[in-house]
């Protein structure tokens, strides 16, 4: 397996719940979505027409809002996580 792909899978600091971990997933998937939208506009814009640049605004702003609710919640979870190994004083 590639070494950016094993990076993608693998956790960052405290022991993810599955729902963590499922958010992780939903959120690598928005941005590679947003990447692909952005790099892929102008091909997108003649198979859509009109709606293209509305698509790509709602799904900017998703990934923007998705992105604030994960931050908080793993920082939630690492903050749990510390607090329980006595690593926060």
């Amino acid at each position: 397996m590639p070494l950016w792909l094993d990076l993608l899978r693998t956790p960052m600091a405290a022991p993810e719940t599955p729902t963590l971990r499922r958010m992780r997933f939903v959120w690598q998937a928005l941005c590679i979505t947003c990447a692909l939208v952005v790099g892929l506009f102008s091909p997108l814009r003649h198979a859509v027409g009109r709606a293209a640049p509305i698509g790509a605004a709602v799904l900017l702003c998703t990934t923007a809002a998705f992105t604030c609710l994960y931050l908080v919640r793993k920082q939630r979870a690492d903050r749990a996580f510390l607090d329980d190994i006595g690593g926060v004083e």
